[in-house]
């Protein structure tokens, strides 16, 4: 079911292996700093304001959708366009989740914030694509960006 959803929505064109992260953090603060670092090091942002809006928004309820994973956002005017990074726990993070699980796979979304609808199609793909077990499991699996992203992209 997930496979139909990502290959309408083409999830894959908002991820590049560079934006892939293998995380070894204790704390979800920990956490939202280095995939907000790492992704706006990768794309030649200054990662104050990203950060902020990012921790705001977790602040007013967890991101934390249950399965294991959460999907911490922000939406700002100095965005072109939007773009997935993806951080991949080995050991789980307490995030506060709706399930009290704790999260092993991030996927910080940050885009444009005059694009509501675009986001929430990327939104609505990826909660649809978690639903996946095995998508799970193969992505806690992975031991390169490049096997994170075949993942998506066969999809």
């Amino acid at each position: 079911m997930w496979e139909a959803s990502l290959q309408s929505m083409n999830v894959h064109e908002y991820l590049d292996k560079n934006l892939v992260c293998f995380l070894d953090v204790d704390t979800k603060e920990e956490a939202l700093r280095h995939l907000v670092g790492y992704s706006c090091t990768y794309l030649q942002i200054k990662p104050d304001e990203f950060l902020k809006a990012v921790i705001d928004r977790e602040n007013l309820v967890s991101t934390g959708v249950g399965l294991g994973v959460a999907v911490p956002h922000a939406k700002l005017p100095c965005f072109e366009s939007f773009f997935i990074c993806i951080g991949l726990a080995k050991k789980g993070i307490e995030w506060q989740s709706i399930d009290s699980s704790p999260v092993r796979i991030v996927f910080l979304i940050g885009g444009p914030d005059d694009k509501q609808t675009e986001y929430l199609h990327i939104l609505s793909s990826l909660t649809t694509a978690i639903r996946d077990d095995d998508l799970r499991k193969q992505l806690l699996a992975a031991t390169s960006p490049e096997e994170v992203l075949k993942l998506f992209e066969e999809g």
